[in-house]
């Protein structure tokens, strides 16, 4: 038997149902008629439900106080003293319900915060003897942000060819992108909402996994030189379409489609976005469309943290800014991958890199001094080709004003502070991030930079956890290097030994360059690790 019955007039379906989803979150268990066994009697299981459930919350409204069938369950309720009472639409209560206590939720869009909510809570928790506590599979489902919240599911390739599968996720990413940044709106990183590519499942149940309000759906149909982007707006409460838009044009001018897409959804979700961030969220990468398709290609390279991948995606983003010069995310892209071909030992010539990495991403920043993301990967790959960190700090910061939405600005920002020695703060700005983007893998990069955090606090057990369950996950010589100091305080030997040979495996560089990170006595408890695990005495 279910702990809250939920009464209401069949003209108010949709709020009864985004009430009774709001209290399953927090894992009360909710019945509604609708959930009627087709071979029991409509009357003997209302009372069943209505005799077993701890609380009947009732939905009032115009329609509901007309009713003879909720006003006869909100009489049996007061009787039980079961009574939870919420009105929807400011329709004069019958006596004697009008002398009870009743929330408010005019215009409620499931704010968990919203003071009418609040209350209704706190009487459902009253009288079944407390908050619900999330049911097993559950425990991951996310509160709804206070302010408009969306996620762009991965979109549909019509296109017939499996080749333009790359410009389909494209569109996804540069649509999130330019939505991201109206400060006013909630927005999921791309990279998580691109896990449910190819996944059977609908916009409601992709909302509730991603803790948002609304998602945006669309496809795409590429053929020769013109593209035709249709999206649908849902509101993943009740899986109601809200908006449906179709745009059609030529390649010539992709972003002036992806620009209106994300104006269009922003002025539905918000009516009240700032001009000013609309400019911001029009401003193109690149009018070349080859530029664009070599920067697309070079993406997944760039993160495949193996020299042939990353140098394959060297020559494409050369190859875009040769086309492009001015075209921002390539070379801050291009910077990154210089980077790491710096810091892994993968070339003969690393000073090279270094000063081409570096080259990159001051020109990165000449052109791109608005864009967020661009400024954050740029101060990402300038921490890792010179020592001095003040001009990454002074990028963040940066990129933190322009848009405190974005989740890789707070990952490459917890990353500077693990590289400045902040670890408390390091975590804080991981976790913002996972909310943001609670999905993507780059939970691999979290899990990395949190265990080196944990490493500097001294905190060992919790570093090992971290670094141990991913280190198979990635080449980043990072989390070997970290593991193997931290299984040589923790006196694991084999381990340690699991982990240096792993380091060997994925760079070419002394494991000792890693302890570059963070203050001095971070730097003497890595290298005493590693001298610990080496089976050598700490100088």
């Amino acid at each position: 038997m279910a702990d809250v019955f939920i009464s209401y007039a069949r003209s108010t379906a949709k709020e009864a149902h985004q009430v009774a989803e709001a209290l399953r979150r927090l894992g009360y268990g909710v019945w509604l008629d609708d959930e009627l066994p087709a071979h029991r009697s409509y009357t003997q299981v209302i009372e069943e439900q209505l005799s077993s459930s701890k609380a009947v919350v009732v939905v009032w409204s115009a329609e509901a106080v007309k009713s003879e069938w909720v006003q006869s369950e909100a009489d049996q309720a007061r009787a039980s003293h079961k009574l939870v009472q919420l009105a929807i639409d400011g329709a004069k209560l019958p006596l004697p319900f009008d002398r009870i206590q009743c929330a408010d939720l005019a215009g409620w869009t499931g704010d968990y915060e919203a003071p009418g909510w609040r209350k209704v809570l706190a009487s459902v928790a009253d009288l079944t003897g407390g908050p619900g506590r999330p049911p097993p599979g559950l425990e991951a489902q996310l509160q709804l942000p206070t302010k408009p919240s969306i996620a762009v599911l991965p979109f549909a390739n019509l296109s017939g060819d499996p080749e333009q599968e790359y410009f389909a996720d494209g569109m996804v990413v540069e649509i999130t992108d330019a939505l991201s940044r109206f400060k006013s709106i909630f927005v999921i990183a791309s990279t998580s909402a691109l896990t449910f590519k190819g996944r059977p499942i609908g916009a409601q149940e992709a909302g509730r996994q991603l803790g948002v309000r609304y998602v945006l759906e669309g496809s795409v149909r590429k053929a020769a030189n013109r593209v035709r982007i249709a999206v649908q707006l849902v509101d993943a409460a009740d899986g109601a379409q809200i908006w449906t838009h179709r745009f059609d044009d030529t390649l010539d001018d992709v972003f002036d489609l992806q620009d209106k897409v994300a104006i269009s959804v922003a002025a539905v979700i918000e009516p009240k976005v700032q001009q000013a961030e609309i400019r911001r969220a029009s401003k193109r990468p690149t009018e070349n469309m080859d530029s664009y398709d070599l920067y697309l290609r070079a993406l997944p390279l760039c993160h495949a943290w193996k020299a042939a991948e990353v140098f394959k995606a060297l020559d494409m983003l050369d190859r875009a800014v040769a086309l492009d010069p001015d075209f921002g995310p390539a070379m801050a892209q291009a910077a990154l991958c210089h980077a790491y071909a710096f810091g892994s030992g993968w070339s003969k010539d690393p000073e090279r890199h270094r000063r081409l990495g570096l080259e990159l991403a001051r020109r990165a920043i000449a052109v791109g001094s608005e864009d967020a993301e661009m400024l954050a990967l740029v101060a990402n790959a300038m921490m890792q080709l010179e020592q001095d960190l003040d001009a990454p700090v002074t990028l963040i910061d940066r990129a933190m004003i322009l848009n405190p939405g974005s989740s890789r600005v707070w990952y490459f920002s917890g990353i500077l502070e693990v590289a400045l020695g902040e670890p408390e703060l390091a975590v804080q700005h991981f976790e913002m991030a996972m909310r943001l983007d609670p999905l993507s893998r780059m939970y691999i990069g979290r899990s990395m930079f949190t265990g080196i955090a944990r490493f500097q606090q001294a905190r060992f057990a919790d570093a090992f956890a971290l670094l141990k369950d991913i280190i198979e996950q990635t080449r980043s010589p990072l989390a070997p290097a970290f593991l193997a100091a931290t299984c040589g305080h923790l006196g694991q030997i084999v381990e340690g030994r699991h982990a240096l040979s792993r380091h060997q495996e994925v760079s070419a560089a002394p494991i000792e360059t890693r302890a570059r990170w963070g203050r001095p006595e971070h730097r003497k408890l890595f290298l005493d690790g590693i001298a610990l695990a080496e089976g050598r005495t700490p100088s």
